[in-house]
């Protein structure tokens, strides 16, 4: 009789561990849908052959600039070229009336963080991908999970919690950046990214 309680209290344990493990995610992310799909893959395909950097850009100073503003988009999308809705909304919503899109930021990190592009491209020489992944060849934006509590995006942390099984672009905390630091000798220091 004992042994079945122990075995009853395991299961009962276990379970509970499963059904949070499985469902917090659920409870803790809601999907925001991006103002506007896009395809990477069009405008970095064959057809088109654009890289990232062509929308993508650094300041002068080497400072990543993020997103481009609607007057990149405008530079090809002045009247809409093809037959695809989202193009349509591009020129008519954004273009057209020169409105900035508002995108929501997968990257977006706490206000004490500090990430300058420019020693990663210029002197590392790494890819896009190195630290982005594959979605150059993306057909659509997936939507933001944003997490309830503190608003920040869940590719933060990647898409596992433990963070088992993670590609190393599936995350932005700062153990991936010491952990690719480490592997290629490059020191840091705390002040290099928290200011």
């Amino acid at each position: 009789m004992k042994n079945r309680g122990a075995m009853m209290f395991l299961i009962g344990l276990f379970s509970a561990l499963a059904v949070g493990w499985l469902g917090f995610p659920a409870l803790l992310y809601r999907n925001i849908e991006q103002p506007l799909q896009f395809s990477h893959n069009v405008h970095t395909g064959e057809n088109v052959g654009m890289a990232c950097a062509d929308c993508h850009t650094s300041s002068e100073d080497g400072h990543f600039t993020g997103i481009p503003a609607v007057a990149k988009c405008a530079e090809c999308h002045s009247a809409v070229l093809g037959e695809t809705e989202n193009e349509k909304q591009l020129v008519e919503e954004y273009v057209t009336p020169n409105r900035e899109i508002p995108w929501l930021i997968y990257a977006r990190q706490p206000e004490n963080v500090h990430f300058s592009h420019a020693p990663h491209v210029q002197l590392a020489e790494l890819t896009c991908e190195r630290c982005h992944g594959p979605h150059g060849g993306s057909e659509s934006l997936r939507p933001l999970q944003r997490n309830r509590i503190s608003g920040y995006s869940r590719d933060i942390w990647g898409p596992s919690m433990t963070r088992l099984g993670n590609a190393p672009w599936q995350g932005m905390k700062m153990d991936d950046c010491s952990r690719c630091h480490h592997e290629r000798n490059v020191q840091e220091s705390c002040m290099d990214c928290h200011k």
